[in-house]
């Protein structure tokens, strides 16, 4: 591996280093309180790795939830996914051996470092792969890191929960600080509080998002443009 490709990654993906890490610290506490150990907590950010999907599985295997409500729940949750594959589809064409983990491990955190990296170097798929990986690693870090310390010192956690949001809220204002975008960033502010106000706290995300998509591909010279200004 070129060292200098890694160090390029590695700097990259420092704030979601921090990130990650207090998060999945989170997460890895809070499904040891609901009584699942390290081994699930390992096996669920191994193999699921779904940042706030893995927060709302705790309810979903502690109720437990059917497969039904579990499916519908994982679709709404992580609709948002969809989009950003479709937008990644041109990025990833010729990724050859990175393109499978390169899919699977697409978290909002990766996705921002990688969408928003305009370079044109023959290193790029090997960049995108190590960025990825690094991002993974700091999750499981942290959940097991969680997990293992729940075991060892009881404390009350509730208002844990609320990390992951912090962690969405901290990535939205470091792109809106970049400057590039925040035309984008205002339409999709406005058209998910008028999808809110429309249709409720519940069901509001995938209208949003559709919403916000038809804007994006019907306007994208336009916004596009803008942005460059």
């Amino acid at each position: 591996m070129n060292f200098n490709v890694f160090k390029r990654a590695f700097y990259k993906t420092l704030p979601i280093l921090a990130g990650y890490v207090v998060i999945g610290f989170g997460f890895g506490m809070l499904l040891r309180q609901a009584g699942y150990g390290l081994v699930w907590a390992l096996a669920m950010s191994l193999f699921i790795y779904a940042g706030s999907m893995q927060y709302v599985g705790i309810s979903l295997i502690s109720a437990p939830a059917t497969l039904l409500t579990t499916l519908l729940t994982t679709l709404v949750v992580n609709a948002r996914h969809l989009f950003y594959s479709i937008s990644m589809i041109k990025k990833y064409d010729k990724a050859g051996k990175f393109k499978p983990y390169l899919i699977f491990s697409l978290t909002d955190e990766t996705y921002a470092l990688i969408a928003s990296d305009d370079s044109k170097q023959a290193s790029d798929y090997l960049h995108f792969f190590i960025v990825s990986f690094l991002n993974h690693i700091y999750w499981i870090l942290g959940t097991i890191a969680g997990s293992m310390f729940a075991k060892a010192i009881s404390f009350n956690v509730l208002g844990l929960e609320f990390s992951m949001t912090a962690l969405f809220l901290a990535a939205f204002v470091d792109q809106w600080l970049d400057g590039k975008h925040r035309i984008v960033a205002t339409l999709g502010i406005l058209l998910t509080l008028t999808s809110r106000l429309i249709f409720g706290t519940k069901v509001f995300l995938i209208p949003a998002m559709i919403a916000i998509t038809i804007i994006l591909v019907i306007f994208k010279d336009k916004l596009g443009e803008v942005s460059v200004k």
